[in-house]
């Protein structure tokens, strides 16, 4: 993850058009024009043909520009772009627009070589170019420009670019930032997404999207983005087709837009599918992203739009909120008696202003649900002298009320007041359902990115030296696809409840043996290395519940499977219990691995049919139990699982620890390529596998180093034993924010004024949540906990470090709780920490340190940092820089 120079890509003082050009609609001339227009800083035309572009002197060269300009549009022939960027970059440049088309795949990389020793970041090539409208900077040759805003956009599609900036300027939409990758060589998402998620001014991102390149980068930044704004994806490609050669059901359904879907939601963000909805959920999500979002109240002056709006409901999934007895009386002591008494409410057409405003404080009182507000204008009472009645109510904080003013003239002057008070509002009741839909799934994406749980859970049961002699035997064996036997027994090993199975020869009377010792009804499978799916070919009978009855089976599926697959070498037969449960369901849990994210878990309705059904939900590891809950909910048999009638409910947590185990399988066993486990049944006793499929490759392409998402790094956990007392030291969790607050309100107030970690002792949940909710890839923040006698734990201290993208410097921070100083514990911490960074290869540890901090600066020489002045404010003798070289010790 890099933004390293993007602020010169994106505020520069001085910007040079290397092509720039007075011929009529030539890419050059576009750009110089558009960079004309507005832009306020130090502007240089560069074409050795002409002395002057327009009133500008041009240059004939780079070097022969009076400065090195902060960043430079390239508009001149693939060829000489490589050379040009190399001149760049040793003038001092550190950015670059390259809206140069054409260039192959040798040019790109010829590119690439030249910006890599300069560090000079570059947009593009075959990118329109990039606006900053706050700043006039229009760096690009669109047709037209984009006004100030505070929404960022950013698409790989050059002429959705243009297309957009058309559209949004029809309807008033302003940016902070809008930005064309093109082939993004260089700064792609995930650099973008690291930049603007910090950006004070923008309030929401906007991504076009068609491929991702780096999985575990865009999901690393897209992660840390999402935790500050919303950030909403449109993406191309929905319609791809699943992967026709997979081996398993699971395969078959994880296409790869039904993963990226899952990559979304794990990531905090939402998406979307269409423009108009992207436009939709941004004012949705910017302006009422903390109000609650769970149901919905409908309150209207017209019977018509509440129905339309219930019915629009009813159909996105949005529960409308029951009112209890005790809603139904404050509302009736201040609605007239022909009210609606129910949701949607209906406080008839006649409705003054004082009616509206009795109606939302009776609603107030119920915290959990938001208020649509519906007004239809009539004759009785200016839409405006209402507006400005309920405008209390409707910007109290938490934000509760979504606004829907209907019709045109007559409330424009009601909406704009609304629009101005920052409250969101929609042309029609279904779109502004449509909005709150999408607000729940928002909601639901940043509940699962607060997850970050282990690759494996230390206190489940994995014999992981049986599974390992499972999979080396059928490597060695030349083989991929596991029999079902040694498929049941690597899930058996993983800790996954397993139905009995005996395996028997090709004959009728092992056949037999097998079943008497088991007990009838029995279930009899065919046994092939080279028959996967054993259902197609006959091969599978249930409810056999008599020797004679086995024998006959036995005799016919070997027939039967001789003249469909002549060519499989038959072992035999796996005979196991016919498994009954009243009230049962039959299940899929299965794993692939997607060509970009890597390991996927897949849940959903199984059995035969489930390529027809296909009822599935699919999630990146790691899973714990909240995630694997979440995905099962997202499926249509979840309300089934949930009971129903005289139907009890199925043990759904049965269900989720099995998605747990096998999310722990792929962690530990990068051998793993597909898994099924179809059908899993499942009733209100637990949950039993059936039947089970398992491709293994010497290639190794599960694993916890190819999860798209870092898993808690629970190998970093230790404990301690510090004055008389066991005292863990680990990495930081999201969940301990609660007592992360109550440790940093324990410090003394000059402990915080000489720490630069943190700035001030009361600190917001936004703050809080950037402390505690990391990506472990490209920060780390130790901390030091003990028990309490109530169970839970208390933090004494942390260390914490953010490293830069090349791994070369980690700036460190280290702050223990001012009653607990002087013991040791500071130092513990850093030592911890300066372990980590040399294990990972981090080159150095550095940190800026206030002259009269003491004892930071004895820990600092106790631990051979090297001390002196801030090379960034030299003369600024307040301060002291101190560094340590990590991996030659000797140095320092």
């Amino acid at each position: 993850m890099s933004i390293r120079h993007l602020d010169a890509l994106f505020s520069p003082a001085s910007v040079a058009v290397l092509g720039a050009s007075e011929r009529a609609a030539s890419v050059g001339a576009t750009v110089w024009r558009n960079l004309s227009a507005e832009f306020k800083g130090r502007l240089y035309p560069v074409n050795p043909k002409h002395r002057h572009i327009g009133d500008a002197p041009a240059y004939a060269s780079v070097a022969a520009l009076p400065e090195a300009p902060d960043l430079a549009i390239i508009c001149t022939p693939a060829a000489t772009v490589p050379g040009l960027i190399a001149q760049l970059g040793e003038r001092g440049t550190r950015a670059a627009v390259v809206v140069t088309a054409g260039l192959d795949k040798a040019t790109k990389q010829a590119m690439l070589d030249a910006a890599r020793p300069h560090t000079l970041r570059f947009l593009g090539p075959n990118c329109i170019g990039m606006l900053v409208p706050h700043l006039g900077l229009n760096a690009s040759f669109a047709h037209i420009g984009a006004q100030p805003g505070e929404l960022a956009f950013v698409s790989q599609s050059g002429a959705l670019v243009t297309a957009m900036l058309d559209w949004a300027s029809a309807r008033g939409i302003g940016f902070s930032h809008f930005v064309s990758l093109g082939e993004h060589a260089d700064v792609d998402f995930g650099d973008m997404l690291d930049f603007l998620g910090s950006d004070p001014h923008t309030r929401a991102i906007l991504l076009y999207i068609e491929s991702v390149e780096e999985a575990r980068k865009f999901m690393s930044a897209a992660r840390a983005a999402a935790r500050n704004k919303p950030v909403i994806v449109v993406k191309a490609g929905r319609s791809a087709a699943g992967q026709a050669a997979a081996a398993s059901h699971t395969g078959a359904l994880a296409g790869s837009d039904a993963v990226f879907d899952a990559a979304i939601a794990r990531a905090g963000m939402l998406r979307v599918l269409t423009l108009d909805d992207l436009f939709l959920a941004a004012e949705t999500l910017a302006r009422f992203r903390d109000g609650p979002s769970e149901k919905l109240v409908v309150l209207t002056n017209g019977g018509g739009a509440g129905v339309m709006a219930a019915d629009e409901a009813s159909a996105l999934g949005v529960p409308l909120a029951p009112l209890d007895a005790a809603m139904l009386a404050r509302l009736d002591a201040v609605l007239p008696a022909n009210w609606s008494r129910a949701n949607p409410v209906d406080i008839i057409g006649d409705a003054p202003a004082e009616r509206y405003v009795a109606a939302l404080e009776a609603l107030a009182t119920d915290r959990t649900s938001a208020v649509l507000f519906i007004h239809a204008p009539t004759a009785i009472v200016p839409s405006a002298e209402i507006a400005q009645a309920v405008l209390p109510q409707v910007t109290a904080r938490p934000r509760r009320v979504l606004g829907s003013w209907l019709g045109d003239r007559a409330v424009a002057q009601a909406r704009q007041t609304f629009r101005d008070a920052g409250v969101p509002d929609y042309a029609t009741p279904e779109e502004a359902v449509r909005a709150f839909a999408l607000l729940r799934s928002y909601r639901q994406h940043q509940t699962e990115l607060l997850q970050t749980p282990p690759a494996r859970d230390a206190s489940h049961a994995m014999d992981l030296p049986a599974v390992r002699a499972i999979v080396d035997a059928v490597l060695a064996d030349g083989r991929e696809i596991l029999t079902e036997p040694e498929a049941k027994s690597l899930l058996a090993a993983a800790g996954l409840p397993v139905v009995p199975t005996r395996v028997a020869g090709p004959s009728a009377a092992e056949a037999e043996a097998a079943a008497e010792a088991l007990g009838y009804p029995v279930v009899v499978k065919i046994l092939s290395h080279a028959i996967s799916h054993k259902s197609d070919v006959g091969g599978v009978r249930l409810n056999i519940g008599s020797a004679t009855e086995l024998a006959q089976v036995c005799t016919a599926m070997l027939q039967r499977v001789r003249e469909l697959r002549p060519d499989a070498d038959v072992q035999g037969f796996t005979v196991q219990p016919m498994v009954r449960k009243k009230h049962a369901h039959e299940l899929i849990v299965g794993a692939s691995v997607d060509r970009l994210f890597g390991p996927v878990i897949l849940f959903g309705a199984g059995g035969t049919a489930v390529e027809v059904l296909a009822d599935r939900a699919l999630g990146l590891p790691p899973l714990n139990t909240p995630l694997a809950l979440a995905q099962i909910a997202r499926t249509r048999i979840h309300r089934l699982l949930r009971g129903y009638r005289d139907e009890p409910a199925a043990d759904i947590d049965a269900v989720a620890q099995v998605l747990v185990s096998v999310s722990e399988l792929l962690a530990e066993v990068p051998e793993i390529a597909e898994l099924d486990i179809n059908p899993l049944l499942t009733n209100h006793e637990g949950a039993i596998a059936l039947d089970a499929r398992v491709r293994v490759s010497a290639q190794r392409p599960a694993g916890a180093a190819n999860f798209a998402i870092q898993p808690y790094p629970v190998e970093l956990v230790e404990t301690w034993a510090w004055r008389g007392q066991a005292v863990t030291l680990r990495p930081i969790r999201p969940e301990d924010e609660p007592q992360h607050r109550a440790f940093l309100e324990r410090l003394d107030p000059e402990d915080i004024r000489l720490r630069v970690f943190y700035s001030r002792r009361h600190i917001e949940h936004s703050e809080l949540a950037r402390l505690t909710q990391i990506d472990y890839a490209r920060e780390m923040v130790f901390i030091a906990t003990r028990p309490l006698p109530a169970g839970d734990e208390e933090t004494l201290g942390a260390v914490r470090v953010a490293i830069d993208p090349d791994n070369h410097d980690a700036e460190f921070g280290v702050i223990v709780r001012s009653d607990l100083k002087g013991g040791g514990l500071g130092r513990r911490l850093m030592d911890k920490m300066i372990g980590h960074l040399r294990q990972r290869g981090t080159q150095r540890l550095v940190g800026v340190v206030l002259r009269e901090n003491a004892g930071m600066l004895e820990l600092a020489r106790a631990l051979g940092f090297q001390e002196g002045a801030h090379p960034g404010e030299p003369n600024d003798l307040s301060l002291r820089f101190v560094s340590l070289d990590l991996q030659n010790p000797s140095r320092t």
